[in-house]
């Protein structure tokens, strides 16, 4: 608190300012999809003082954007997050960490699966094992997904609905949010936060998450074949994630320490046919329903204890992002084709 006196009628009157504690971020894979769009989102955000994103750009059309980084507020930490070297430089003077990293996706983890094991769930595990003992450190933010709930069938999935991963992707998921709950004496602020699927335009860019790729599928080659259309899923928008991601930050710890939350709004639980006739709404295509049960994942999600604990919901539509992307898609001197800006391929050197 910091006080300042002033006269008013002759009297001396004395108020009390709180004081905003700045915050010195580290994105744990931050140069990815998410951590792109965070990065952009915080570049003029008062309450962030600085960004350190440690990265080790795992997938082969990923890079470092030279363009974020030439702000003085943002800097970058080429490695891997198991090496302590390279971790202890990201971490000087840093007062929080957002961990995003890993191998992203079911079909990624899944064509990687010894990489998986060794970096989603044996590299987290010791990389939060690490920030317990660092003096500086707060909060701790693991992203987490959705994916966790799997099939749930008649209801929504709260927070305490039993986990059924379908994905060695989930399991890994599931596995470090039940080490991170066994933290209860711990001095550091972990949260959980159960990300639903991500959608929208970002600087790295991903069309291979559903809405995004079917705008891709949809513009470019004007015809689309959907498989299990009527499964569920919850969407919500990078730039949402970005607003909520800072809610967390700027709590009381007693409000989020050791919690879970399900990150995405009732409004945007969707089946897979009801995202192509949004998008029909923008764009003429052709499009093919198949019942192949190629992913068994269904399942609808409740997000009211973001509502009643945080005090926000997402505000960024479906419709919304899908104008967003065509619009993106119809610049001429954007160049994509099916195999890019998704995660698809590991470069080699990826161990």
């Amino acid at each position: 608190m910091k006080l300042i006196f002033f006269m008013v009628n002759d009297r001396t009157v004395k108020i009390m300012i709180k004081k905003i504690k700045t915050k010195n971020i580290l994105l744990v894979g931050g140069a990815g999809y998410v951590g792109s769009s965070l990065m952009e989102s915080y570049y003029e955000n008062k309450l962030i003082k600085k960004i350190n994103c440690l990265d080790w750009l795992i997938y082969k059309n990923q890079k470092k954007d030279s363009k974020i980084f030439k702000n003085k507020k943002y800097n970058f930490f080429y490695g891997d997050l198991r090496d302590r070297s390279i971790l202890n430089k990201s971490l000087k003077n840093i007062t929080d960490v957002i961990i995003l990293a890993g191998l992203v996706g079911d079909p990624i983890t899944k064509k990687y699966k010894k990489l998986s094991e060794e970096i989603n769930y044996k590299g987290i595990k010791n990389l939060i094992d690490f920030l317990k003992i660092k003096k500086n450190v707060d909060k701790v933010i693991f992203i987490s997904t959705c994916s966790n709930y799997g099939i749930v069938k008649g209801k929504k999935a709260n927070e305490k609905t039993k986990l059924s991963p379908q994905s060695s992707y989930a399991v890994s998921k599931v596995k470090i949010e039940k080490h991170i709950l066994k933290l209860k004496k711990t001095k550091i602020c972990p949260t959980i936060l159960r990300f639903s699927t991500a959608f929208g335009y970002a600087p790295r860019m991903r069309y291979d998450l559903t809405i995004n790729e079917f705008c891709r599928i949809a513009h470019k080659e004007k015809s689309l074949v959907v498989y299990d259309p009527f499964t569920w899923r919850p969407y919500c928008h990078v730039k949402d994630f970005a607003r909520i991601l800072l809610k967390v930050l700027k709590s009381k710890n007693e409000k989020v320490k050791n919690e879970v939350f399900n990150v995405g709004s009732d409004k945007l639980n969707y089946q897979k046919i009801d995202i192509v006739k949004l998008i029909q709404k923008q764009k003429n295509f052709k499009t093919e329903y198949l019942e192949k049960k190629v992913d068994p994942r269904n399942y609808r999600v409740d997000f009211s204890k973001l509502r009643r604990v945080l005090k926000i919901t997402p505000k960024y539509t479906a419709e919304y992002g899908i104008k967003e992307i065509i619009q993106k898609l119809k610049d001429k001197n954007l160049k994509i084709n099916k195999k890019d800006h998704g995660n698809y391929i590991i470069k080699q050197y990826v161990k």
